[in-house]
C-alpha cells in the first residue's frame, strides 16, 4: 500500500516521538547507576535491588513510548490492535507459536554453546539440570511483563512502521537493520557500564551489541509475523535474555572465566548459528510480512 504525503508525515512524527521517548526513558532509568559509578566487571556478577528497579523502569520505556506515539500522534482508535497485542488465534496456533518461541532460542543457544565448545572458546563443564531448568523457566515467566515493555516498542511499533515507511525488498532489509540497530543502541547506557559485555571497553561492546541485535531481531520478527501477535516475540526475547544467559553460566566449568563475546548468543558462536538460521528464514521468504498474510486470514 502506497503512503500519502500526509501518512508519511504522521509516520515520521510518530517514529521520532517513539525513538525520543524510548531513548530518553532508558537514560533516565539508568541515571542512578551511571551517576553512582556502577560497573559490571564479571559475567557471573548478579544484580542488586537498585539495578533491578532501574532495569524494570528502562524496559517499560519502549512500551510507554509506543503508546504515546500511537494514541497522540497517530490517533489510532485501538492501541492494542496497532501494536499487535493479542493472542494468536485459534488456540492451537497459540500453543504452537508459544512453543516455537521457546524451542527456537533454546536450539540456537545449544548450537552456539556446542560450537564454542568445539572451538575451545566455551569452557563446557557438564549439563546439570537438577531443578535448574524449571527454576530458569519460572524466572523467565515472572519476567515476561518486563519484556512486553520492550517488544511492544520494537516489534509492535517500530518494525511495522519502518516497513511501511521504506517499502520494497530493499526497504524491508533496511527496516530489519534499522530496527536491530535502534534496539542495540537503546542499550548504550548499560553497555557503558559493562552490562551485556562485562570487562569489555564500550568501543568493543557497542559494535558487538549491534551485531547481536541485528542478527537476533529477525528471529523475534519472524515469531511475530507468523503468529500475527507480539506475544511469541516477547517469549522469545525473554528466553534469550534469561534462560539462554543462564544456560551459558550453568553448563560452564565453574572455575573458568566467562566472556560473552566468545560464547552464547551474544558472542561469535551465537552470531554464526543465528546468522545461519536468519539466512534460512530469508531464503525461504519467511521474513516477508506478505508471506503470512494469507495464512493468518484462514
Amino acid at each position: 500500500m502506497l503512503m500519502t504525503s500526509t501518512d508519511s508525515r504522521v509516520t515520521r512524527r510518530s517514529l521520532l516521538t517513539y525513538l525520543a521517548l524510548a531513548y530518553a526513558g532508558m537514560w533516565v532509568a539508568m541515571a542512578p547507576l551511571l551517576l553512582g559509578g556502577f560497573r559490571r566487571g564479571d559475567a557471573r556478577q548478579g544484580t542488586g535491588a537498585l539495578e533491578e528497579v532501574c532495569i524494570a523502569v528502562a524496559m517499560a520505556a519502549p512500551a510507554l513510548a509506543a503508546f504515546v506515539a500511537v494514541r497522540f500522534v497517530e490517533r489510532r482508535p485501538s492501541v492494542r490492535a496497532a501494536l499487535a497485542l493479542n493472542w494468536p488465534k485459534p488456540w492451537p496456533r497459540t500453543v504452537r507459536a508459544c512453543g516455537l518461541a521457546l524451542a527456537v532460542p533454546a536450539g540456537l543457544t545449544v548450537a552456539a554453546l556446542a560450537l564454542g565448545t568445539l572451538t575451545g572458546d566455551y569452557p563446557f563443564g557438564s549439563v546439570r539440570l537438577d531443578g535448574w531448568g524449571l527454576a530458569a523457566l519460572g524466572g523467565m515467566l515472572m519476567s515476561l511483563p518486563l519484556f512486553f515493555g520492550e517488544e511492544l516498542g520494537w516489534q509492535g511499533f517500530l518494525f511495522p512502521r519502518l516497513v511501511r515507511a521504506t517499502g520494497g525488498a530493499a526497504g524491508l532489509v533496511r527496516a530489519y537493520v534499522l530496527t536491530g540497530a535502534a534496539f542495540a543502541l537503546w542499550h548504550l547506557p548499560t553497555l557503558l557500564m559493562g552490562g551485556q559485555y562485562p570487562g569489555r571497553a564500550w568501543y568493543v561492546a557497542v559494535p558487538a551489541m549491534v551485531v547481536s541485535c541485528v542478527l537476533v531481531l529477525p528471529v523475534f520478527t519472524w515469531l511475530r509475523l507468523r503468529s500475527g501477535s507480539v506475544v511469541p516475540a516477547v517469549i522469545g526475547h525473554a528466553f534469550c535474555s534469561t534462560v539462554s544467559v543462564s544456560m551459558v553460566k550453568e553448563f560452564a566449568d565453574a572455575d573458568s572465566p566467562l566472556d560473552p563475546l566468545r560464547m552464547g548468543l551474544t558472542g561469535w558462536p551465537g552470531w554464526v548459528v543465528t546468522g545461519a538460521f536468519v539466512a534460512f528464514l530469508a531464503a525461504s521468504g519467511r521474513l516477508r510480512p506478505a508471506y503470512y498474510a494469507e495464512r493468518l486470514a484462514r
